[in-house]
């Protein structure tokens, strides 16, 4: 990253150089949050929203087979037996939920 020294404007205005701009990917309209700090200012670009709603996410998750009811999917598993013959806890962690 480029470090870059720059100064206030009688408006308190700056100019965020090109190349870091350009390194940032900031465009004209890019928003910016200004977190004061001890030490100073740091700036960060406000996350792009994706005009996605949750409605919008229904369906994105496929299941082969028959529906589940809320009751199987709340249920607790136990991994631990497929875990230990899997071999893969070569480690010693126990990572049931990781389980792949």
């Amino acid at each position: 990253m480029s470090v870059a020294t720059i100064t206030l404007s009688s408006k308190g205005q700056i100019v965020i150089p090109k190349e870091i701009r350009d390194q940032l990917h900031w465009h004209a309209g890019t928003q910016i949050t200004l977190l004061p700090g001890a030490s100073g200012v740091t700036l960060k670009a406000v996350p792009k929203k994706t005009g996605r709603r949750l409605e919008d996410l229904i369906g994105m998750l496929k299941h082969e087979g028959p529906p589940l009811s809320t009751e199987a999917l709340c249920a607790p598993v136990d991994y631990s037996v497929d875990w230990s013959a899997s071999g893969r806890n070569a480690r010693g962690a126990d990572l049931g939920c990781l389980k792949g």
